[in-house]
This record gives structure tokens, sequence and C-alpha cells, in this order.
């Protein structure tokens, strides 16, 4: 099979991933193969490549927001899923006995693997998925204007569970690439006012034309105080203004797996009970309830689609704010 390969990490402007065939896997008792259709570049993709995230796996094929229909089935599979289109995202296996995976939190697990990381990903031809980690894909998706949800779409959708903000609410955005576009819509259907906060002016339009209530520059004060704010930038810089913008009681959520430091403040920024907590990972249910609501909504993501033979090209644009919405290999 055709993938993405990464020997080593490296800056993307060195064009680190080679394309080349490989053999492509054979599942396992309680795996599938899928063979791909589309799957989204995503920020953790850029870090993954460029060594921000420590290495687990090298080589290492990226990609974590994969579509394509399963074409072969483990011995402990129903083969009756051969044929069926499904999703493959970020959480790629728990342990399922560890105290988090028994109490509800498997995005914490102790022993985890995660798809495009510790196993190779969906810049490939074929990816293989454990059985209980894959996702039914909702009708009305094409498999590119899918393949954003798995990571984009599931984060951000836990970030707003975490925001904790109810309708009426006044809710920030800072940075709006992938996760932010389709974090606005799941917002404005919930009823919830959105503010945004981010440096490119095309970004803005988009937000502005989802239906934000406002946007400016990454660093600008918005009109009113927030009841919540998401980062989703990686840039560690934008907490002590995030925190200044929200109300007293506020909480500023932390969406995404890096940043950079983040410069202290004075402690007057969370005394009157403003907190900061972060997302990390998502539960499968997570990635049940947010598919289900994406298909009510429904969703309707910003992309740009690229070749594998362009996966340098597309990481080089993400990181550079080259894409509106967001970025997508169009693999089969």
């Amino acid at each position: 099979m055709k993938a993405a390969i990464l020997d080593s990490p490296g800056a993307v402007e060195q064009n680190p991933l080679k394309i080349r065939e490989v053999d492509a896997p054979e599942p396992g008792r309680r795996q599938v193969l899928v063979r791909v259709t589309a799957c989204g570049i995503c920020r953790t993709d850029l870090h993954v490549t460029e060594g921000e995230l420590t290495p687990r796996r090298t080589p290492i094929i990226p990609g974590h927001q994969v579509v394509g229909r399963i074409c072969k089935a483990g011995p402990d599979v129903d083969p009756r899923l051969i044929g069926t289109r499904v999703g493959i995202a970020w959480l790629h296996h728990t342990c399922g006995v560890c105290a988090y995976c028994r109490s509800g939190r498997e995005n914490l697990c102790d022993r985890p693997e995660f798809t495009g990381y510790t196993v190779h990903g969906g810049f490939a031809e074929y990816a293989l998925a454990e059985a209980d980690f894959i996702y039914g894909i909702p009708e009305g998706f094409e498999d590119l204007q899918a393949a954003p949800l798995l990571c984009a779409g599931i984060i951000g959708f836990r970030c707003l569970r975490t925001a904790a903000i109810e309708k009426g609410a006044r809710l920030g955005i800072y940075g709006f690439g992938a996760a932010g576009h389709v974090c606005i819509q799941v917002a404005r259907y919930w009823g919830i006012d959105v503010y945004v906060c981010t440096r490119e002016r095309r970004h803005q339009l988009l937000a502005e034309k989802l239906g934000a209530a406002w946007t400016g520059n990454a660093a600008d004060a918005p009109p009113v105080p927030l009841d919540a704010s998401i980062i989703f930038a990686p840039a560690g810089e934008l907490v002590p203004a995030a925190l200044t913008a929200l109300k007293k009681g506020g909480r500023l959520v932390l969406g995404g797996i890096y940043m950079s430091p983040i410069p202290s403040f004075a402690y007057d920024l969370i005394y009157r009970e403003r907190s900061i907590c972060s997302v990390a990972n998502n539960t499968r249910q997570d990635g049940r309830d947010f598919l289900e609501i994406a298909a009510a909504i429904p969703i309707r993501t910003k992309i740009e689609t690229f070749t594998m033979d362009e996966a340098n090209r597309a990481l080089q644009a993400l990181k550079h704010d080259g894409i509106r919405g967001a970025g997508v290999l169009a693999v089969g």
C-alpha cells in the first residue's frame, strides 16, 4: 500500500514525510482493516511530525481522523461489518482495567494507544482499528466532510462540555481552525453566543459567517465579559488574555494536546474563582454523542483537500495558518 511515513521528526519545511510503498497490515483477532478514503489533517499530526510530542514509535504513519470502509475483519469480529463505512479516531485502544477506564474516564487510561502516534494511522491506503473503537459515520456526510469530525469535532465537543455553559451564555474561542469552526456550530445550536479571537482575517470572516457575535485579533479583548472560553491555538501566551476576559467564576478550557509555555500572571486573574482546565483525549461516548448531534444540526465542515503526495505541503499550510477550516487528505 501507499503511505506517508515519518522516519524521524523534523520541521515540516524539510518535508519529513516520505511517500512509499509498504505492506498492508493484517487485522488481529478483534481488529478490522479499513480501506481509507479520507483522513483529516490535525494540529496533533503537526506536533507528532515536528517532534513536539515525544516520539513513541518510529517510523510512524500519522493521521487519526480516518474515514473508509472495512475490507477485512479479524476472526473475533462479526464478518457482517465488512463493507461498513466507519471512522477511526485518536483513541485507538484503552486497557479497560485501570482505575480511569473502570470509572468512565478512559480518556485518561494508564496504558492507551493512539492512532497515528503509537500505532500507524490514516495517511495511508489502509489502516487498522480495534473493532470496539470505531465509529459509524452518519448518513448525510460525505467522506471528506466527515473526516474532521473525528478529532476536531469530538475534541471541540468535549471542550464545550467541560466549559459547562448553558443557553444564553457567552463563550470565547481562541484560534479558529478545524476545531473552532466545528465547535461554533454546536455552540450556536445550543443557543450560546460566541466571541472569536483569531489573528487571520479570513478565519474571522468564516467565524462571522458561522454566527459569531464578534470577532477580533488573537489578543483583543472581547466587548463583553465571557462566561467561559476555549483556547484551541497552541499558544500559551493567550492564557492571561483569556483569563482577563472572563467573568468571575468563569472557566478557561485548554483544548490542545500541546501548548507553548504559559507566562506567569498575577494571582488576581484567577482569584475570583476563575479556573483553568485542560481536555485530554476523549472517551468513546464523547465520539458517539458528538456524531449524533453533528447529524442533527447538521454540522457543515469547511475543508481544503490535498492528495497524499501533498501531505508535507498540507502540514506546512496548517503550521502557517494557511487552511481555512480543516485540511483533509483525499486518499481513496
